[in-house]
């Protein structure tokens, strides 16, 4: 796209602003501050704050303004005018600046960025979170955000295991445009793993029926594909029977196909490991100890483990197909359970049960949605009162926002981790640990 496209024109209609205000479609020049929750970074205009993505801080762009609320604006970027030193031809070409904003792909925002400057943004964005949100300065601990083993070789390409392709009526197969329903047609699957490329119809289909192509590839299986139409994906989806198993450390987990798995062909082996590292100077293998939001049972194998062969561990988990998978998965420890309930049910349970005194020497180890776990939970957690919490996080603001729940309640935190187990995006992943 050349410049000329960018420029306001003679016969330019759209509402001209009064001085020091935006107007929705207005082109201005920008100096970005810093990078800000999201995979956004932040500007200033005449003192309001302007989101763009697409950035980095440091950087002069060309901007158009795409929304104006009271205190903020939303902008897209169009040209960069002064490049940051750590910039790089993006990863993947669909997602590139040189694209019209309406056409980039997303799912890959920081992939225009080297993997060390991306790393260091998502360290920025930690200790901002816990800075702003639960008032502690976590910026000499957490030095670096840890990247897992091969990933820089790849330049943070082929690590993603699932992804999900959107189909519109008109057959046009692909992501969707950054911040949009759009279906975006491409070429290429940067992120994803050779065999999910490979099986992807990135080429169309017959124009039809709307909906998703799901592909996964398991540890040891092929890759696999399957469609899912639009009016088949609301509050009752169509699951998937298959089973496929996926290996960490040598173990096996069986999990549906379409269950819930870390995405990063590392992932799971790494906060295996992780969890252990956390749990393990002060963890009692006599007491009882909890896995909640516990998948297929991942972290709960973690911790049996740790315990030996009698370990005593719950896993609760809300999705009952998942919880099924966990049974079988911790059988081998006599003490492992899997319980099919949502946590602050189960919680509020084991309270009215004086469950309570059985946790006092034991870890919990919890690993929410992205929303966090929240103020319930967090106070059940405190009323438990076990030796040592082992917090799993993928959004860095609810992260914080628990901690802050925890350290009004007495809980200290005691180590913090980060792990770039989504290269190339925004999203970063973080292990806290809280005692006493």
């Amino acid at each position: 796209m050349s410049d000329d496209q960018h420029a306001p024109h003679a016969t330019d209609t759209s509402p001209r602003p009064h001085a020091g205000e935006l107007a929705t479609g207005q082109l201005i020049e920008l100096t970005v501050d810093n990078v800000a929750h999201g995979g956004i970074c932040v500007a200033r205009h005449d003192g309001r704050a302007v989101f763009v993505p697409d950035t980095a801080p440091g950087e002069r762009i060309l901007a158009r303004v795409t929304e104006v609320k009271k205190r903020f604006a939303r902008a897209e970027t169009l040209r960069v005018i002064e490049t940051h030193e750590e910039r790089r031809d993006h990863i993947w070409p669909e997602a590139a600046i040189d694209r019209d904003p309406a056409d980039r792909a997303g799912g890959a925002e920081f992939g225009h960025l080297t993997l060390s400057y991306q790393r260091e943004l998502k360290r920025r964005v930690l200790a901002d979170s816990f800075a702003r949100f639960a008032k502690l300065d976590i910026a000499d601990d957490l030095t670096a955000v840890e990247a897992c083993p091969g990933d820089d070789d790849l330049g943070g390409t082929r690590w993603r295991t699932r992804v999900t392709l959107h189909v519109d009526e008109h057959g046009n197969v692909g992501p969707y445009a950054a911040r949009s329903r759009r279906v975006i047609p491409v070429a290429s699957l940067p992120l994803a793993v050779p065999d999910i490329e490979e099986l992807a119809p990135l080429d169309g289909v017959a124009p039809g029926e709307s909906g998703c192509y799901e592909l996964v590839q398991p540890s040891e299986l092929d890759a696999r594909i399957r469609f899912v139409p639009a009016t088949r994906r609301g509050a009752n989806p169509v699951r998937s029977e298959r089973v496929i198993i996926e290996t960490v450390n040598d173990r096996s987990f069986h999990l549906a196909e379409d269950g819930f798995w870390q995405v990063h062909r590392q992932a799971a082996t790494t906060l295996f490991n992780a969890v252990q590292d956390a749990a393990r100077d002060h963890f009692d293998p006599e007491a009882q100890h909890l896995d909640l939001y516990g998948g297929v049972g991942l972290l709960a194998a973690a911790l049996g483990e740790l315990g030996g062969k009698r370990s005593r561990v719950e896993s609760v988990e809300a999705v009952e197909s998942a919880t099924e998978h966990a049974q079988e998965n911790l059988a081998e420890w006599v003490g492992a359970r899997a319980i099919t309930a949502r946590v602050d049910h189960y919680l509020n349970r084991l309270l009215n049960d004086r469950g309570a005194r059985a946790l006092r020497c034991g870890t919990v180890v919890l690993d929410p949605p992205r929303a966090g776990a929240g103020l319930e939970v967090i106070e059940s957690l405190d009323a438990l009162d076990p030796r040592q919490l082992i917090y799993v996080a993928c959004d860095p603001v609810a992260l914080a926002r628990d901690t802050a729940y925890l350290a009004e309640r007495g809980w200290k935190l005691t180590s913090l981790r980060a792990f770039d187990l989504f290269p190339s995006t925004h999203h970063v992943e973080t292990l806290a640990r809280f005692d006493r």
